[in-house]
Order: structure tokens, then sequence, then C-alpha cells
């Protein structure tokens, strides 16, 4: 076990009585993981011992959090060592206090003693996450959501008494800050397998505390295109989504991405219960519902602070979701032309392969309504992006501004941008492919206005 913990800051801290590897290195050691950041435990003033492991010129200390609870950071050997005061009289005190059973571990490096009090190597054995007391929740509700992460980044199972603990104390979530919330959210959707661990969430309660828009959405039953209420369909969206995204062969949409497309689907019907019509003779309509649904993300996303690039990306999916299934209804009367695809994709631009796979995991969402042909018409507009449109995007354009200038005494304004798109259109369109045709086009536009 200690046989990779022979660097030169490891050395330093055997040397010292009281110091104790505890938490998630522990358990991830333990599972034959090499941790690039470790929990340090220390009887004894932290910053002084900071100083003492912190001999080389490249080493780096830090101060982190508040004045009851003050950690240290070192950054030494390529690894973060986070060191803090031990929470009691000994290390057990210490463990009995820390959430999981699987991370209320320590290992003693003056000893090379594991400490495990509560039953963690047993668990880990049996692949359980267990609470290490009924009270954790409510020391710090994070940990609701905690317990599925851990459990979707190690594939473990939380056991009974856990999850029962999880149902009592949800509503506990809400005292907890937005950004803490998303980042535990953001890294289960990041896992190969979050929608077991969602549905979990949903079972307990848990979600819907964290979500109160998506309880909205249980009992909403849909018009005759769908199998589920607007909350199944929802989830099993998710479900199909994730399938795709593991598929080796999905256009290289990273992690993050990946997490952030996950997020949209949970959230692109959540405008139905708000705009939910009955025409007169029965039939149920959504009108303006992606327009709704973004709005209510919109809110959300400002509660969970996410960033300004990942709100723009979410809102893009959800407020345009609907968009690939009018053009496939455009395709089936026959008025879907090349230059309706190219806007398509202008539109969209890097956003279309994912608005793509978000429409097809919504169409098989659908149950037993799925369309096959708009499955397989959205998997040939992937591979016209790819095939046809981005490299006719990474050509060089065929005339410029300069040209306008040069060519008719053009200046910039509105129409000299409307020109330049209008050509632009053209040419991705495959309708021109010479500066002389482009010349031409430009003509026409100026004589026909």
């Amino acid at each position: 076990m200690i046989c990779f913990l022979n660097t030169t800051t490891f050395r330093l801290m055997r040397k010292i009585k009281g110091v104790y590897i505890v938490g998630g290195s522990i358990r991830d050691i333990i599972l034959g993981r090499s941790p690039f950041d470790y929990d340090i435990a220390v009887f004894g003033n932290p910053e002084k011992f900071a100083k003492k492991i912190a001999v080389k010129k490249s080493d780096r200390i830090i101060e982190l959090g508040k004045k009851d609870h003050k950690i240290i950071r070192v950054i030494s050997d390529n690894k973060i060592f986070d060191i803090s005061s031990a929470n009691g009289q000994t290390i057990e005190d210490d463990l009995l206090k820390r959430d999981f059973t699987i991370n209320a571990m320590a290992y003693s490096l003056s000893s090379g003693e594991i400490i495990d009090c509560t039953g963690g190597m047993k668990d880990i054995a049996d692949k359980k996450i267990r609470m290490v007391s009924d009270t954790i929740f409510e020391k710090d509700p994070v940990r609701l959501i905690r317990a599925y992460r851990i459990g979707a980044s190690l594939n473990f199972e939380i056991d009974t008494n856990t999850v029962s603990a999880i149902r009592k104390n949800a509503k506990l979530i809400k005292n907890s800050a937005g950004e803490r919330i998303r980042s535990e959210f953001l890294r289960i959707l990041q896992t190969p397998e979050s929608h077991h661990f969602i549905s979990q969430m949903a079972d307990t309660g848990l979600l819907f505390a964290i979500f109160p828009e998506l309880g909205k959405l249980k009992g909403c039953i849909q018009n005759r295109f769908h199998q589920y209420d607007v909350f199944e369909h929802t989830i099993k969206a998710f479900y199909h989504l994730e399938n795709i995204l593991n598929n080796k062969n999905t256009h290289s949409i990273d992690e993050n991405t990946a997490s952030l497309l996950k997020f949209a689907i949970l959230f692109h019907d959540t405008g139905k219960p708000l705009v939910k019509k009955t025409d007169k003779e029965g039939n149920v309509h959504f009108y303006g519902h992606s327009k709704k649904g973004a709005e209510i993300t919109k809110e959300i996303n400002i509660r969970l602070k996410l960033s300004t690039k990942e709100k723009h990306f979410i809102d893009f999916i959800i407020r345009n979701h609907v968009d690939p299934l009018h053009l496939f209804i455009a395709k089936s009367k026959g008025t879907l032309t090349n230059k309706g695809i190219t806007r398509f994709f202008i539109k969209c631009g890097d956003n279309t392969p994912c608005l793509l796979l978000h429409s097809i995991a919504d169409m098989k969402g659908k149950g037993d309504k799925v369309k096959e042909e708009f499955i397989e018409f959205a998997k040939i507009m992937i591979l016209k992006y790819f095939s046809e449109f981005m490299p006719r995007k990474k050509m060089p354009a065929l005339i410029t501004g300069s040209d306008l200038i040069n060519e008719f005494g053009l200046f910039p304004s509105p129409l000299f941008k409307k020109i330049i798109s209008k050509v632009e259109e053209s040419m991705l369109s495959n309708q021109i492919n010479t500066k002389q045709e482009a010349l031409s086009m430009v003509n026409k536009i100026l004589n026909s206005d």
C-alpha cells in the first residue's frame, strides 16, 4: 500500500508522529488507485506542519477555508496535500465525525497502520455506501447528493438504512449553497451510468428537493405522440442519451459537454406543464414549451451558479430542441432544401451534433411512439454536418469585405454584412463555388435592392 508513497514529502511526513492520511485518499489507495490529492489530518498546528514538509523551492503553500476550519494546501511532487487539524482527541474521534464509512479510514504515516473503526474496509469489499451515523446529513446536507456521486463514481450501491435516511432528510438540501450542489450533481452526470443514480435520487425524493421544477412533470399527461407522462419520458430520454454518449462512435463530445447535454435533457420539457392546452377536439398541445423550458432552466442555472458558457450551451439545447423535428417534417412534406439544411447548420454551429443527439434520445424516450424514420434522418444530418458542411466551412471565403469595397464601392454597413452572409450561405449549401459566381451573386443582390 505504501509503495508509491515514497516521495520526498511522504518521507518527511513519516518522521512526524500524529500524521494521518484520511478520507477518500485511503479509499482510493485500497481500490488500487493513485490519488492526485491527499487529505492529511495532523495533531498539532497545520501551518507549522505544512512548513516542515514544504522544503523544495517549487513547493507552494496556500491557505483555504474559514478560521474555524482552516485547510493548508501544499503543492509538492505534482501532488496536492490538504492539511488540517484532526477533529477530536484521537484519530478515531475524527473518523467518527466523517460522512461515509469508506471515507472514514486513516493511515498512520509513522506506524503504517490502517485505522478503520467504522467498517469501511468491509464496505469497500461489499461495494457499499453506508453512513457513519444517522446525523451526517443534518450536519452537512450536501452529503445527500454526495452519496450518489460517490456511488456513481465507484459503481457502489447505497445501503438500505442510508437510503431511508436520505429520504427522511431530502428537504434539508435547500439549505446548501448552489455551487456545492452544482459540483456534486455535475460530477454524477460525468459518470457513464448516471441514469441509475438519477433514478434513485428521484425515488427518494432528493431529485425533486433539489429541482422542484422536475416534480411538476410527474402526472403531466401528454398527447398521442407520447406513451409516458412528461417526467417518465424525461428519465427515459436521459437513459437513451447516456447510452448514445457511451457509444465510442459518438463524435468527439468531451466529458464536460456530455454532462451538460445530460443536464439539458433533464430540463428540456420543464415548460410543458405551464403551456399545456387542450383544443376543442380534445387534442393536447404544448405550444412554446421550448422557450418556457429555457426560461425555467435559466433560473435553475442561476441558482446553481453555472458559468456563462455552461448556461449558454444548456439554453441553446433546450430552446432549440424541437428544431430537428421541424426539419424532419419539412423533409416529409418535400419542402426541405439544401439551403434550409445549411441555415440549420449555420444557426447551430458547433452545437449541431449535440442538438441532433439530444433529438434522437428525445424521440427514443417516447416509448412505443418512436418514429424510426426521424432517428435515421437525424443520423444522416449528423453525417452531413461532418462530411459536407464542416469541410466547406473550412474553405477560404469566396469574397471578403475588401472585395465589396474594391469591386462595388461599398462600405461596412448592415447591407455589407447581409451580403457577406448570403454569399457564405450559398457557398456552404454548394450553390456557388467560385469567386466569379460570388461576384455575380452580389451584383444580383445589389440590383434587386
